[in-house]
């Protein structure tokens, strides 16, 4: 689409877009009340999908900042890193079984293994290693007229997408890096325009919006024109999908994987000539009218880059293997454990208060499963208060039943708080009280985890994740070492085989 062209359609759609942006807010506002509202209109904005699809192919390296580049690098890193750990969760052997009963031969790297595989299947099986221990990076909707839970978790998607293709062309780094940052700005900014019924009502927003940002990728590696790319869009769309209901099984991170592998399908079909519905985004019986109710789609006509996501509202890398929503309160505890020495047999009981969001999200409250207890609010204070750390180790099976940490477990009470109901649900505040059996009251409260734009971790603390995550996996220290120098200077990589090499057993 040229720029004229564009600047035409935004005057046209001006009206269209306020009145959505009108809708989502009021929509929002009605839930955060707990209230229930009619159907909002759906904006009859055309153009959308075809404006989505030209950012992605006209798009310059030299459009993204080169603040944005270096933020890109700490979650590229970090996801390879947790490809390697992931490939050790309880999944990873079962995919691996998986590929051995059907026809998966082909020569794409299977992160952390001796195995390749086809691109497919090498893109749902990374994807799913990067997810597998809720350990990858997130990001969270600041927007005031939203849920804050309503997030994505962009390099999972993405990254195994770009990387299988890239692998398979011998792609530069820069050009993978574009693909990337190109994938990882269109899925987040399609979570963003959409009304929170999304979330709210059941879609697990990484699942279904993770195909777009993965086609988006796989197109500009291809350099599909905007017709192809349009189309690729289409069938990303119809083979999306992921519920909020899966969250605490393995389920969740196959969601994510599942979107990766469709994504890449989704642009090698297009480019062969498949045909799909090329509005998709905007259709009257499309994506976004199916999964959201309403839209706002000024998020996709004119702030695609404008900011980009990695700037603002930015994306946080997550100090500890659990859900998002736990990382305040974590960090919190943290610090209060340390600042008052606080000994697990010393504690009576504790309270945390957060968000209806927040509580209805972390939804175990008697895990049994280190899956479970990444969706605890209780498990994580517990764990805390034992170990003092909370990493890859504590989210285990036989940790989360250990007698110990049961006990403590049962000792914590998670409940909706009217302040931090209060403070809005663009915010993740967390309110904690821990009661001392000598009658001591120790407060704290904190909105932002360790990890988050607030609070952000600089390269050098990424590369010490990506070390304790290469180390869960037994992974040689001298490997780990190359790698995360070769990911600091990605943009002078001339093919990303290299990367590959490094990342096989």
């Amino acid at each position: 689409m040229r720029r004229r062209d564009f600047g035409k359609l935004s005057v046209a759609t001006l009206a269209s877009t306020l009145l959505a942006e009108e809708a989502v807010a009021a929509s929002s506002k009605a839930s955060a009340a707990g209230g229930k509202t009619c159907p909002p209109p759906f904006p009859k904005v055309e153009g959308v999908t075809a404006r989505v699809a030209g950012f992605v192919t006209h798009t310059p390296y030299g459009a993204i900042p080169e603040s944005v580049i270096e933020l890109g690098k700490k979650s590229i890193l970090d996801g390879l890193g947790l490809a390697l750990a992931g490939q050790h969760a309880e999944s990873g052997p079962i995919l691996l079984r998986y590929l051995d009963s059907v026809d998966s031969r082909g020569d794409c790297t299977v992160m952390g293994t001796k195995r390749t595989t086809s691109p497919e299947f090498a893109a749902l099986v990374n994807s799913v290693a990067i997810h597998a221990e809720d350990f990858d990076d997130t990001q969270l909707s600041a927007e005031k007229t939203k849920t804050y839970g309503l997030l994505m978790h962009p390099t999972a998607p993405v990254l195994p997408a770009a990387f299988v293709l890239a692998e398979k062309l011998g792609t530069s780094g820069k050009d993978f890096m574009l693909a990337y940052h190109l994938g990882v700005e269109v899925e987040c900014k399609l979570a963003e325009s959409m009304a929170p019924r999304a979330y709210e009502e059941g879609f697990h927003t990484s699942a279904i919006c993770g195909p777009f940002g993965a086609a988006a990728a796989c197109a500009r590696l291809r350099n599909l024109d905007v017709g192809k790319t349009r189309i690729a869009f289409g069938l990303a769309a119809s083979a999306s999908g992921g519920l909020r209901e899966e969250f605490g099984t393995m389920t969740k991170p196959f969601q994510v994987g599942h979107g990766a592998e469709n994504g890449y399908a989704a642009v090698e079909l297009a480019r062969l000539g498949w045909t799909a519905a090329d509005n998709i985004i905007e259709a009257e019986r499309g994506f976004m009218r199916a999964v959201a109710g309403t839209y706002d789609p000024a998020w996709l006509l004119e702030k695609l880059g404008a900011p980009w996501t990695f700037e603002s509202p930015g994306v946080s890398i997550k100090p500890y293997p659990s859900g998002s929503l736990t990382h305040p309160a974590m960090t919190e505890m943290a610090d209060l454990i340390k600042k008052h020495d606080i000994r697990p047999d010393q504690v009576a009981g504790v309270d945390v208060g957060a968000s209806h969001n927040n509580v209805q999200t972390l939804l175990y409250h008697d895990p049994h499963t280190g899956l479970e207890a990444k969706f605890s609010m209780e498990f994580c204070m517990a764990i805390l208060l034992l170990e003092r750390k909370a990493g890859l180790p504590q989210f285990q099976d036989a940790v989360v039943n250990r007698p110990d940490v049961r006990a403590m477990v049962r000792k914590v009470r998670f409940h909706v708080d009217p302040k931090a109901q209060a403070a809005g649900n663009d915010k993740m505040m967390s309110i904690i009280q821990i009661t001392l059996k000598n009658g001591q009251v120790i407060t704290g409260q904190s909105s932002f985890g360790k990890g988050s734009p607030a609070n952000p971790m600089s390269y050098d603390e990424v590369a010490d994740k990506f070390r304790g995550s290469a180390e869960f996996a037994h992974w040689p220290r001298a490997k780990a070492e190359r790698i995360i120098e070769l990911v600091r200077t990605l943009e002078a990589q001339s093919d990303m085989r290299r990367m590959a090499a490094l990342l096989r057993g």
